[in-house]
């Protein structure tokens, strides 16, 4: 089958969600399928393009003009479905629902093109809190047109465990993962007993790391700062002005920090991969999942993190619901509530883990992103 996989951005080499993206895509070659690619992105003089497999289909120009114009022409990408006999449209939602994306998708049903549209998290409302208006404008236009756009679409594919989203039929899967780009966690000696912690994300208030923060602190303050055993918080991936000051939507860290005095033990490592990525987390015995996600009025959801956690074979906790995860003897799960992370809690946990990690990736090969997408397909093409 020939497939259109089509994102409203470029990607990233650093980015969780590029990774995720070509996972996806490589999990729908694996199924045997003709899989091309549409994403928006500049080219070598700075125009801003659309691209399908890294040939540009449509220049936009520069500037605002150019932003303003790849939100409501999409003729190149029904041209090209049409022209390239797509039979299949996997889309990945931007929040961005709008008249010409209706038009668009309109006409792709009407040629005999079928879509799905997946919606990474669900509901995603309360993540635009505290944004600026030019985003709070964005939300408000997908609120009045998303209803009109999922019902263009064959099914809504999501990571929850809605049967309906926006008035459209669901395609329930897990987050998927890629198990030859993870390698499996191997832990260095460590001879002075001090427990790391690490978290990988682009930092939101629903991953809730102050309260991992504020755990920290009080950790440290219960043993007049000489515990028997140190512990650190090792944090990569971006962290925003907002998360490290605080905002309306949650406490920052920097005040965490300094009331509590811990900096030499939180470490901000910045955006890392490949080998620089797999040496923190060998350095590490324990990982830190989404702490908050109830800010964002979501209770269960199937995250990208936690399976790159257990397919790593390291130890993980979280608080949101999680099917696949909530019961197995390497996660440590934390109340959905705003009190501080209970560090002793996680020290006995390891203090009595002795599973392995070959042991702990075996339990997600199911969770194979070759096995996530051929559900997708299966659904629209029964």
């Amino acid at each position: 089958m020939k497939i259109l996989f089509l994102t409203y951005h470029g990607f990233e080499e650093a980015s969780g969600i590029s990774k995720k993206m070509l996972a996806q895509i490589k999990g729908l070659r694996q199924n045997g399928h003709e899989v091309h690619v549409s994403y928006y992105d500049s080219d070598s003089k700075g125009y801003m393009c659309r691209f399908v497999d890294n040939h540009i289909i449509r220049r936009y120009g520069k500037g605002l003009w150019a932003a303003v114009l790849q939100r409501i022409d999409y003729r190149c990408l029904y041209n090209y479905c049409i022209e390239q006999n797509i039979e299949f449209i996997y889309v990945r939602s931007y929040m961005n629902a709008s008249p010409p994306l209706v038009y668009l998708f309109r006409k792709l049903r009407k040629a005999g093109v079928r879509s799905v549209m997946e919606v990474p998290t669900y509901p995603y409302d309360k993540e635009f809190k505290g944004y600026d208006w030019n985003q709070q404008i964005r939300l408000r236009v997908d609120q009045l047109f998303r209803h009109q756009l999922s019902a263009e679409m064959e099914a809504i594919v999501t990571f929850s465990d809605e049967e309906t989203i926006f008035g459209q039929r669901t395609i329930r899967i897990s987050n998927g993962v890629d198990f030859d780009t993870i390698p499996l966690h191997v832990t260095h000696p460590n001879t002075n007993q001090e427990l790391h912690l690490i978290a990988v994300a682009e930092v939101h208030p629903w991953h809730g790391f102050d309260r991992l923060i504020h755990g920290l602190g009080e950790y440290y303050k219960k043993y007049d700062g000489h515990p028997s055993r140190l512990v650190f918080f090792h944090l990569v991936g971006d962290v925003w002005p907002t998360e490290m000051n605080g905002s309306n939507n949650a406490p920052g860290f920097a005040s965490y920090i300094k009331e509590y005095g811990i900096d030499k033990y939180v470490v901000f490592h910045g955006k890392l991969f490949g080998q620089e990525l797999d040496e923190i987390f060998d350095q590490c015995q324990f990982a830190i999942g989404s702490l908050a996600r109830h800010r964002s009025g979501i209770t269960n959801i199937k995250t990208l993190k936690n399976r790159e956690y257990a397919t790593r074979g390291i130890p993980f906790m979280y608080s949101e619901q999680d099917t696949d995860f909530d019961n197995q003897p390497y996660v440590l799960k934390v109340p959905a509530d705003e009190s501080p992370i209970d560090i002793t809690k996680v020290i006995h946990f390891i203090n009595n883990f002795t599973l392995k990690p070959d042991v702990i990736r075996k339990t997600v090969v199911h969770l194979s992103w070759k096995n996530q997408m051929r559900i997708v397909v299966s659904a629209v093409f029964p």
